[in-house]
């Protein structure tokens, strides 16, 4: 069952939710790796917005196709057919495989339905699972935002960032250098 942590401030900006997580994997000497398919990039581009980011942010993968996220990420193709790639399976796998394939500590993926096609009845627009792995634990989340694409993907980002934050306070305070 997805992890229930409390929300980030709605007037955090994505900007100070970037710093935020830079400060604390700095704190850790830790890097971070997104994989991300419905916010296309997004997550990633959002961190490295930010002066001083190769300090943290080791690398992103778009992996947008399913093939891309089994090539890049080793998603099992098995999972994808099973139980789509919009689901909680798919996105803990994403996760994992970042860091597997990086370089990384700290990872988060995204994988969701940003509309304005391609929502279901049991997926409609706006659904979004998401994976983060902190501290060599793996944590889910589902979300289901309202608006339209760009709204969709834009609380996606916000709402991945403001949870890895979030997960990294529980992670327990980093070692001395």
């Amino acid at each position: 069952m997805p992890e229930s942590l409390p929300e980030a401030a709605p007037t955090q900006t994505t900007t100070a939710l970037c710093q935020t997580l830079a400060e604390k994997l700095q704190a850790r000497g830790w890097m971070m790796a997104t994989a991300e398919s419905c916010t296309g990039g997004l997550i990633a581009g959002a961190c490295t917005d930010l002066s001083g980011s190769s300090n943290w942010f080791e690398r992103g993968f778009v992996t947008y196709s399913n093939a891309a996220k089994t090539e890049l990420l080793g998603v099992d193709t098995v999972l994808i057919d099973t139980h789509g790639a919009v689901s909680e399976i798919v996105a803990r796998a994403m996760a994992e495989g970042a860091l597997r394939h990086s370089h990384a500590q700290v990872s988060v993926a995204v994988t969701g339905v940003a509309g304005p096609t391609g929502g279901s009845a049991d997926k409609p627009v706006g659904t979004v699972w998401f994976g983060w792995c902190v501290a060599g634990h793996t944590t889910t989340g589902l979300r289901c935002f309202d608006g339209d694409r760009a709204a969709v993907r834009a609380q996606t980002v916000a709402h991945a960032l403001a949870r890895l934050a979030a997960l990294l306070d529980t992670a327990g305070r980093p070692s001395p250098a």
